[in-house]
């Protein structure tokens, strides 16, 4: 039996047993936080970290990867209230000291259709990698540089330098690369850093006292679980704790530190209207296919179709051993927030059971079967 950690103001058994499932299922730890007619219910199992016997805090500190992006978008959405952006205007007039193509617009940083080459690597269809800066996918390489630190300018400027994916607006691929130039883009126009402008649009107004920007810290405040990278060196396998590295390799793309509780709030105030006005709201939630079956993207979300017939809004992340899941319906009356722990590899083994867990947490909370989900991997 995994160990587990409860505080729920509601008796749910069901929700208890599914994250221990989803423990021996080859997750370290799991926590979970549901919001629904019934209350709040919030729970945890598994283990802080490999060879103790303590549960995972239920509202611990974890890196959130992907979802950075949809936090990025709220800003630059923000600013766009506040006339200080236009949506479909050229990027490259905010930003005229870098290489953008001049019919890269604002709008299609969000929305991953720019074509700008991902700064993690590019996966083609048919098979072949172009690198980019050592990621998770780069084993011992990464797992060697992960301390070291990345400017956003110069992960721009080298994503600048490739190739593009396809001409502006006539394609989807996600890029990490378009976030940290949405980031330098915000940082331009108000000329403050990217933290002091959460801070100031949404960490301040919504008292998200646990949600971080770090920068190039490898810190991860307390309470956290730990995660863990599995790599090989001269034919043997070799796990190492990663739950402090520097993320500055992926920056904006998916470098936030967050709590199932402060996503909670994240996640109702953007879907309620309390972050956006309702136009905004509507341009954020607009979507262009994926080529995913049933997962459409909008500006820093997916707007999930479920076979069952339900509309989700989400954004999940994975980064170096932390996955985040981020759930709501369109109303905000049902959320889903949850952080899993496990041991990754460049791999990714652990990505099917991902897809599954991805599943079973759905259908459990809001019933039906979802869509094809996105392995959301911030490598």
């Amino acid at each position: 039996m995994s160990n587990t950690n409860t505080l729920a103001t509601q008796d749910r058994p069901e929700l208890q047993e599914l994250i221990e499932r989803i423990v021996d299922s080859g997750f370290v730890g799991a926590s979970l936080r549901v919001h629904d007619e019934r209350g709040e219910w919030v729970g945890s199992a598994g283990v802080s970290e490999l060879g103790a016997t303590t549960p995972p805090p239920v509202d611990g500190h974890v890196r959130i990867g992907s979802n950075t992006k949809t936090f990025t978008a709220a800003i630059v959405l923000r600013l766009v209230a506040e006339g200080r952006i236009e949506l479909d205007a050229p990027a490259i007039r905010y930003l005229p000291d870098y290489a953008l193509d001049e019919r890269v617009t604002v709008r299609m940083l969000l929305q991953h259709t720019s074509g700008i080459f991902n700064i993690t690597g590019e996966l083609y269809e048919d098979g072949t990698i172009v690198p980019g800066v050592p990621s998770t996918i780069a084993g011992k390489e990464w797992v060697d540089k992960r301390f070291e630190t990345y400017r956003p300018e110069d992960l721009a400027n080298l994503a600048l330098s490739k190739p593009a994916r396809f001409e502006p607006g006539t394609g989807w691929s996600y890029s990490n690369t378009n976030y940290i130039i949405a980031r330098l883009l915000v940082e331009q126009v108000t000329g403050r850093p990217l933290a002091e402008e959460a801070q100031r649009l949404i960490f301040g107004p919504l008292g998200m006292t646990d949600t971080v920007l770090p920068g190039a810290s490898t810190d991860l405040p307390e309470p956290h679980p730990h995660a863990y990278y599995r790599y090989s060196d001269g034919g043997e396998q070799h796990t190492v704790d990663v739950t402090l590295h520097n993320p500055s390799w992926v920056c904006t793309g998916g470098d936030m530190i967050s709590t199932t509780a402060d996503l909670h709030t994240f996640i109702r105030a953007l879907l309620d209207g309390t972050l956006l006005p309702e136009p905004l709201l509507a341009e954020m939630l607009r979507t262009h296919d994926t080529g995913i079956p049933g997962m459409p993207y909008g500006l820093g979300v997916f707007v999930q179709e479920t076979e069952g017939g339900a509309t989700l809004i989400t954004h999940n992340g994975g980064i170096a051993g932390y996955a985040t899941l981020m759930y709501s319906t369109p109303d905000a009356s049902v959320t889903m927030t949850a952080s899993l722990t496990f041991v990754d590899d460049a791999e990714m083994t652990l990505a099917p059971v991902f897809q599954v867990t991805q599943k079973t947490l759905v259908d459990a909370v809001f019933g039906g079967e979802p869509g094809n989900a996105l392995s959301d991997k911030a490598s």
